[in-house]
């Protein structure tokens, strides 16, 4: 007869774990945020009860949207935390605490799970220490999403029928007014002084740019309470229509999951209500100053549409645009919008149209003498390129076929352990080989298909070799029409390097002299 023996059961050492608590509550109520202090006291105390739990922190976004995981402050803070090696552990109330979108949650999971960090949701009763919820993740983010979209729509609705009676108050007053009674905007004193000011100085013929620098210059605080003031913060408030106590409704709305914010240009109704609260600035005040911007408005649209300069060159320091700037004696500079508002902010100074003109001759000549060696052995690497991907092509059709059938035997793996007719660690095995082959597989298929934009390249280098082919020997003179067909956008390093990338993506460097004026 067989011999048992019977083995004791051992106790373990706790593990020694480091664990955070995440919590949020979608309004800054009163009552939201007694649920808010209490999630904080009961995740603390859950914590010290267990032996080998260490507590991390606790984090929370009060009053936020859970929509975006770009707007918790909190939340990104913990998962920079997690990439430190901080955390081992996160608990959480519910995944609609975690996430309110499917894609940000999963996401979000993946990546802590990649770190070993495991997510604890109480309301669900899912743990991601088991490889096999992560499917009951995506069911639960699903609903909460559909949550998210549910009360998005209520709110939307309650808003359209307040819209329509004339009676919708923004979340935030405009500078120079506070919200009072939960409804009303009330005037501030000091700050619709500021406001006069702003469209008195427009009037008498300053700069929007001379607005904000002044304002910055008094040290006025702005409307977020930053010291400093910003260009299209005065021209926004130039054109709001609640300075002359009317109230336009609907200038934006939200689209989409998760949801996106997108200027109303007339996709939507929009609702104008006159005299809904105190007035800063008379009527025919905030006409003349909406006559002139229209007026300085088109006269820059007609510069633009003169130079063909315009909106083609970047800052290579800070990515902003350059203007056009013109002196009396009309000699032309362009400069970086940020660098011109103050030059402390960005190093890349002014650059004389001149010099730009007389880089893209000393280009140009040195294109059309070295072409064979620089444009055709370019074509010719392309071309390879494009002639290998276009043979390995038919391995898409294999590839997608093997995604299918993985996928396919995943979800017939996970119906077996619903059952329960598959023994948990065989089905996590069969799972992880089945993950990871699904990962080889879908990076194979992403290598070949975003090849694709080698067609583009080619092509666009071939309108500029043959540009070059066709043009002229030399150039006595800036030529426009060479520069359109030519240049897709002009790279400025410095006050006298800039970089021209032509169509095609290539990019070739030029540099001057700084000449003393």
């Amino acid at each position: 007869m067989a011999q048992v023996k019977i083995i004791a059961p051992q106790t373990r050492e706790a593990e020694h774990l480091r664990v955070a608590a995440y919590c949020r509550v979608s309004s800054d109520s009163k009552d939201q945020l007694h649920s808010y202090a209490a999630q904080i006291r009961s995740y603390t105390e859950e914590i010290a009860q267990h032996d080998g739990w260490e507590l991390v922190d606790v984090y929370a976004d009060e009053g936020l949207t859970g929509t975006r995981m770009d707007q918790r402050d909190d939340f990104n803070r913990m998962m920079r935390d997690c990439r430190k090696g901080k955390i081992d552990r996160i608990l959480v109330k519910s995944v609609s605490r975690f996430a309110r979108n499917t894609r940000d949650c999963l996401s979000a999971l993946r990546e802590l799970s990649a770190m070993g960090v495991s997510v604890r949701f109480e309301k669900e009763n899912i743990d991601t220490k088991t490889l096999t919820t992560e499917l009951m993740v995506s069911v639960s983010g699903s609903l909460a999403q559909q949550e998210s979209i549910s009360i998005s729509a209520n709110q939307k609705m309650s808003y359209q029928r307040r819209m329509e009676r004339g009676e919708f108050i923004t979340c935030t007053a405009p500078y120079g007014y506070r919200i009072v009674n939960k409804k009303d905007l009330e005037i501030v004193p000091e700050e619709a002084a500021t406001v006069r000011w702003i469209f008195d100085a427009y009037l008498k013929g300053r700069s929007s740019g001379w607005i904000a620098e002044q304002l910055t210059a008094k040290g006025i605080p702005s409307q977020s309470g930053a010291e400093c003031w910003r260009e299209t913060g005065v021209r926004y408030l130039l054109t709001n229509e609640k300075y002359i106590g009317d109230a336009l409704s609907q200038k934006s709305y939200s689209c989409g999951f998760p949801f996106v914010q997108k200027r109303n240009h007339g996709e939507r109704l929009q609702y104008y209500t006159e005299n809904s609260h105190p007035a800063i600035i008379d009527r025919d005040t905030f006409e003349r100053v909406q006559a002139l911007l229209q007026k300085k408005a088109q006269k820059e649209k007609k510069r633009r549409e003169k130079s063909p300069l315009a909106l083609k060159i970047v800052c290579g320091n800070c990515g902003t645009v350059f203007q056009r700037r013109s002196s009396q004696s009309g000699y032309v500079t362009w400069v970086c919008r940020t660098h011109d508002r103050h030059a402390a902010d960005c190093p890349v100074g002014r650059i004389p149209e001149a010099e730009i003109h007389a880089a893209f001759l000393r280009m140009y000549h040195r294109l059309k003498s070295n072409a064979d060696i620089i444009l055709a052995p370019a074509l010719r690497q392309l071309n390879t390129l494009d002639t290998i991907l276009r043979q390995n092509h038919p391995q898409l059709l294999t590839i997608n076929r093997a995604i299918a059938e993985a996928t396919e035997e995943s979800h017939k793996i996970s119906t077996l352990r619903a059952n329960g007719l598959l023994d948990a660690d065989i089905c996590a095995a069969r799972m992880n080989a089945i993950s990871a082959r699904l990962a080889q597989l879908r990076g194979e298929r992403r290598r070949l298909t975003e090849n694709e934009a080698i067609d583009e390249t080619m092509d666009a280098l071939r309108k500029v070799e043959q540009t070059f082919l066709n043009g002229p020997e030399r150039l006595d003179g800036f030529d426009e029409e060479l520069f359109e067909h030519l240049v897709e956008k002009i790279i400025a390093e410095s006050q006298n390097r800039i970089r021209f990338r032509l169509y095609g993506g290539l990019e070739l460097t030029e540099q001057w002299e700084v000449a003393a004026r």
